[in-house]
């Protein structure tokens, strides 16, 4: 298990000094080690040197033996430094100890707060090296079937003693000879797969008959994350010995030993034994085992086998009660008795299979059924309704990876700012992460659902090696290639209602890719859907809109407003109606947004109909002069009397049945964005003030009520009754555009003295003659009487009289 696999650390080095020798006594041999030690001339021991060439590392690493001319040296010369074993007790030849070939105190203060922010990754890595050596041996037995001649099952066996604390991890792969484990184990940062899979390619073989996992070194001291002691027993077909490796977490040596006992022998492969922390002993409980195997190592190509309680009924009988037995033969003689049983659940340990060795991402897509793919996301993902969509694809060239993508069919009542785990990394099986913050997949996409797995990325992946690395901003931009492939499918679906139940729930996950991702406008744009004036109940596409364009219109027009209803009824729409020109209508707070960051849609230009300077294509130059001169006086009078509440007066050509309308300016807010940026708690008043300061005031020269203020500016400007209709007529076209008056009571203050004035003696005469027309009262029991009779109105009785 463990010679297969060490994940590699880049900034380990191999020290100098730090390695004692093995000192036999020269009067016992050690028949462990034939290679190990030779005779001299002299009859002296002679031992065989291990060797190691001296890395470069950061002081900051606490490796401050060495001066800088040492370095230099070891390194322009290739200078190579000796260690070799010393041993524990001269009266065992059998066990020895030998020292790191490393600092490890510093290297696993590295490796917990760096590389595995998650102690519980440690099972990860470990059947991952168990997962190398069943593979390597698979590889090699092609050319060595004696490799397998003991018949044992290639699996992974896992056990955990809760009472004990004790994890033990077995497989039957290729296990280490002695020296394999003094290479292997002895080294931090040294690893027998990326030696294998260097080997493989050297004689052209590489990788595509094996598929090994760990190339990095360090996986298998991840087991000290939670364990004090470690023992590692393995037994490698090219041998006839078992050996045994121990070491602890604070030591800087360890042991290797000849396993004597019968009953811990293995036929072939490697256990390993972990004994847990204190506080780390919630490992030890079966159902935290099993439970992380399906999490990480679901789809490891090799079945894992865990050690579970279990149970089945069975019937035992029942011992009578003593007064109910004499009850019974009180009956008479010849009665039968009947036994008494009850059901009783029998409880026993056996293995049980956790994993599924066959990832339905790595199946040929043309072989899955839809069946299959939706039963895999309900399962993945604790779903309860088939997806909208699933697209299963391969990419290969400069990065390979397999992945399967899903739409769901509802949204989870989740925030859009809200981190989701909604897509799981696989590095060759073995599961990664789900913790995403848009290294994968941007924000706005974060609905989408699916597993991806990869050949090029290390295990040991972090945050910080996915935000810089190159092969995943490369995945990043294929997959949310994928994604728009896959939701753009469903808009072009024969069932309409496919889309419209996603746009319903992920539409505003769209607008806001419109509004953060300016590269992939051309895809999120034929996703967006509007309502209209000539489709209020049903939204269309953009491409539908431009379909429907009249030949001489150049623009996409829209309007936003808080409803469909306030859209349809606004006075911007008036001269446009008459055209049959189509409107969008934005009544989502992000429509607008959205649509502004966008600009244009297939060479047409966006354009905000309630904005200054409307061109409908159809102008009048020499009529516009006409009437121009005619109200330029006029326009001039209301401007003067409105102040700085407006930037200018205009003459509409947006209107046919109002008399004016307020418009914004071509870069200010519009009254929808206003009424929006009011609402933010931050909001800022100074803005706020200049945006409304750059409001147009739009005149309809044709209305009566314009016509008569022209009247009026002519024969007397400073009339009372002008100047007051002035003011009421903008407050009442600031509500009808949309905007909020400043003071609602003034304005309502005004119209109920302008109604009173219209309204003064008109019906005054008709009410006196009602009064007058009343009989005297009635005697108080008549007048209950009459309150219940039909109430008359004065108009009917006018009639009546």
């Amino acid at each position: 298990m463990l010679g297969a696999s060490r994940r590699s650390l880049s900034a380990v080095a191999r020290l100098r000094g730090s390695a004692s020798c093995r000192a036999l006594s020269p009067s016992v041999s050690s028949p462990d080690f034939p290679n190990k030690v030779s005779e001299s001339e002299h009859g002296a021991p002679q031992f065989q040197k291990r060797s190691f060439t001296l890395l470069s590392v950061p002081s900051s690493f606490g490796f401050h033996k060495f001066q800088q001319s040492d370095l230099r040296e070891s390194i322009t010369t290739n200078k190579r430094y000796e260690s070799s074993a010393a041993a524990v007790d001269s009266a065992d030849s059998s066990c020895e100890k030998f020292e790191y070939q490393a600092e490890v105190n510093r290297l696993m203060d590295l490796i917990v707060h760096s590389l595995y922010s998650n102690k519980e990754v440690f099972l990860r890595e470990l059947v991952s090296n168990a997962s190398d050596a069943l593979d390597k041996l698979r590889y090699l037995s092609v050319t060595e079937p004696d490799l397998l001649r003991d018949g044992v099952d290639l699996d992974v066996r896992i056990q955990a003693d809760k009472d004990n604390g004790i994890v033990t991890i077995i497989d039957s792969g290729i296990g280490m000879t002695k020296q394999e484990l003094v290479d292997s184990l002895g080294t931090i940062a040294h690893s027998g797969t990326a030696k294998f899979l260097k080997a493989l390619k050297e004689s052209q073989e590489a990788g595509k008959d094996s598929n090994l996992i760990g190339q990095f070194g360090v996986g298998f001291y991840s087991a000290f994350l939670v364990a004090d002691k470690v023992i590692v027993s393995t037994k490698s077909p090219k041998s006839d010995k078992q050996y045994v490796w121990e070491g602890e977490a604070n030591s800087s040596s360890y042991t290797i030993r000849e396993e004597t006992d019968p009953e811990k022998l293995l036929p072939r492969g490697t256990r390993l034994t972990l004994f847990l922390k204190n506080e780390d002993k919630g490992f030890a409980h079966p159902e935290k085992i099993q439970k992380l195997v399906k999490n990480y190592s679901q789809f490891v190509s090799f079945p894992i086998y865990t050690w579970q309680e279990k149970g089945h009924t069975k019937e035992v009988e029942v011992d009578e009660d003593p007064t109910e037995a004499k009850k019974e033969g009180d009956d008479g003689p010849t009665a039968e008795k009947q036994k008494k049983t009850k059901t009783v659940i029998e409880k026993y340990w056996d293995w049980e299979l956790t994993n599924e060795t066959q990832p339905i991402w790595l199946r040929n897509p043309k072989e899955v059924t839809t069946q299959e793919y939706n039963e895999f996301y309900r399962k993945t993902f604790n779903e309860y309704l088939d997806p909208l969509a699933s697209s299963h694809f391969t990419t290969e060239g400069e990065v390979e990876f397999r992945s399967i993508l899903f739409v769901p069919s509802v949204k989870k009542e989740e925030l859009i700012d809200s981190k989701t785990k909604n897509i799981r990394l696989y590095v060759k099986r073995v599961f990664i992460s789900d913790d995403f913050d848009g290294e994968l997949f941007p924000r706005y996409l974060s609905f989408v659902k699916g597993v991806v797995d990869s050949n090029d990325l290390p295990l040991n992946v972090s945050r910080e090696i996915l935000q810089e690395s190159r092969i995943v901003r490369i995945m990043r931009k294929r997959l949310v290639r994928k994604a728009f492939d896959m939701i753009l499918g469903i808009s072009l679906s024969e069932n309409r209602e496919d889309y419209e139940r996603f746009w319903e729930n992920f539409g505003k996950f769209i607008k806001l890719g419109c509004i953060e991702d300016k590269e992939n406008h051309k895809r999120l744009a034929p996703l967006l859907r509007f309502f209209s004036n000539q489709s209020e109940n049903e939204v269309i596409s953009l491409d539908e809109y431009v379909e429907n364009m009249k030949p001489e219109q150049k623009d996409i027009y829209y309007v936003a407003a808080d409803s469909v209803t306030s859209a349809k009824n606004a006075p911007f729409l008036e001269r446009l109606t008459e055209k049959e020109c189509e409107v969008l209508f934005l009544v989502d707070p992000m429509d607008e947004v959205a649509i502004q960051n966008l600009k244009s849609y297939k060479e047409k230009n966006f354009v905000d109909i309630s904005k200054e300077d409307l061109d409908l294509g159809d102008k009048d130059e020499e009529k516009e002069k006409e009437i121009k001169q005619e109200f330029s006086k006029t326009c001039d009078w209301i401007k003067k009397r409105l102040g700085d509440k407006v930037a200018r007066v205009d003459i509409s050509h947006r209107l046919s049945s109002s008399p004016c309308v307020l418009v914004s300016g071509k870069f200010g807010w519009s009254a929808n964005m206003e009424r929006l940026m009011r609402a933010q708690t931050m909001g800022d008043p100074v803005s706020l003030e200049f945006m409304r300061s750059r409001r147009v005031f739009e005149i309809n020269p044709d209305h009566p009520i314009i016509k008569s203020l022209n009247v009026a500016c002519e024969a007397n400007p400073d009339d009372p009754e002008a100047l007051r209709a002035v003011d009421v007529l903008f407050e009442t076209a600031l509500i009808s555009s949309g905007f909020i008056p400043d003071n609602p009571r003034e304005l309502s203050g005004k119209i109920y003295e302008m109604m009173g004035t219209a309204f003064a003696g008109k019906w005054t005469s008709g009410s006196a003659e009602v009064e007058h027309s009343q009989p005297s009262p009635l005697p108080e029991t008549q007048n209950n009487e009459a309150s219940e009779a039909e109430v008359v109105e004065p108009v009917q009785v006018e009639q009546q009289k």
